[in-house]
């Protein structure tokens, strides 16, 4: 992929004032009204940042993997959800971009996404699989005309009434085994979705996740030849734990923002004495801390590892098990720096009303855990454990 340091520099500027001046503005509404955050990411489309990892030479910003980890943290710092669909687009612009051939269908998609700027959700979950990302229920069926067709029972498909297409993982064909899975790309006009829940949560309420079942046709050339188990262990998985784990580290950072103005407006009422909530802020600096050096090192690690010829490492049980283990630590230490933070500013933090609230940051985090199961993380880690040779 060509890199531009200019263009990498050009996006990141143009998402922070993006994220500052609309998301933020429109953060509390999109929250209380479980509403799809569209100033935002009207404003992505208009600096053409859904296309940012695309090739330039296929009309793409052709930025870098940190750069677009950057935009997700900046993002995260006013709005979650904002920061999380734009997370989530990137992980499946970034599974086509390193896994199609040349010359491929493929190919001239991603030049329609520069074009267009259409935002891309992805259908992974599915009713039957025990929320299992390696297999699935659903296959791919010949339907008439030459074309192919499926059906999906998924019991969440995140912004997937507002995307323009849909990535869906499935098996091979009806007689494929559950693990023998494919990627298919489908235009809206190629898929229907109904609905079979509402979204009516606790946070992350602007990312609009409710149940669909999906129903697409298509020609052949929309299956993405790459077999969907290479694409997770090199790309799906980890890009999504670290561009997640940028917008969790995003909202915490805001929280310990938050908290640490409430701390300086109690110290400059009572100058020359520390309030007690100081040491506790120096506290909660070190979990903040810790928090982004994980992250950071696993993004540097990706981008190493995605830098040797194959990505062979990036097929190890012991890369598995780090960006597991990077997507348990990132979800529980977000989501515990907020509560912290909650503590420390006490009923300025609790009330939505103040400069200092941080419910939204908190329930929002809370939702991280239970994207991907921990539980099941956990799970599979324990069966790597028992064979990997290193970790």
């Amino acid at each position: 992929m060509t890199v531009s340091v200019g263009h990498d520099q050009e996006l990141l500027e143009a998402v922070t004032t993006i994220a500052g001046e609309v998301a933020a503005v429109n953060a509390d509404d999109v929250d209380r009204h479980a509403r799809f955050p569209v100033e935002t990411i009207d404003a992505l489309r208009e600096r053409r940042a859904l296309s940012a990892l695309v090739p330039m030479t296929l009309g793409g910003g052709g930025v870098s993997f940190e750069t677009v980890a950057q935009c997700c943290f900046e993002l995260g710092r006013h709005c979650g959800a904002s920061a999380l669909v734009f997370a989530m687009h990137q992980v499946q612009v970034a599974s086509i971009v390193r896994h199609l051939e040349p010359d491929s269908w493929f190919e001239s998609y991603l030049g329609e996404v520069a074009a267009n700027q259409w935002l891309i959700a992805s259908v992974t979950s599915e009713i039957g699989t025990g929320g299992d990302l390696g297999r699935s229920v659903a296959a791919v069926t010949p339907s008439e005309g030459g074309l192919l067709s499926f059906e999906k029972q998924a019991p969440t498909v995140s912004y997937g009434a507002y995307a323009d297409d849909l990535l869906t993982t499935l098996r091979r064909a009806p007689d494929a085994e559950p693990g023998d899975q494919v990627m298919v790309l489908t235009h809206q006009s190629q898929t229907k979705l109904e609905p079979t829940g509402s979204w009516d949560v606790l946070g992350m309420r602007g990312t609009c996740s409710p149940g669909f079942v999906v129903k697409g046709e298509f020609p052949s050339e929309q299956v993405l030849s790459t077999p969907f188990a290479q694409v997770a262990a090199e790309s799906m998985v980890p890009v999504s734990h670290i561009l997640w784990s940028h917008a969790w580290l995003g909202i915490a950072q805001d929280a310990f923002d938050r908290t640490r103005a409430l701390v300086r407006a109690q110290a400059r009422r009572s100058p020359g004495e520390p309030p007690a909530t100081a040491a506790r802020l120096s506290r909660l600096l070190s979990d903040l801390s810790m928090l982004r050096a994980e992250v950071e090192s696993a993004s540097r690690e990706f981008v190493t590892a995605s830098e040797d010829p194959g990505r062979e490492r990036l097929s190890t049980m012991a890369a598995a098990l780090r960006f597991n283990s990077l997507k348990i630590a990132a979800s529980e230490r977000s989501a515990e720096i907020c509560r912290t933070a909650l503590d420390i500013c006490g009923i300025q933090g609790f009330k939505n009303d103040t400069p200092f609230s941080v419910g939204r940051h908190l329930r929002d985090t809370l939702s991280a855990s239970l994207m991907v199961a921990n539980e099941r993380i956990h799970q599979t880690n324990a069966g790597l454990l028992l064979i990997a040779k290193e970790v």
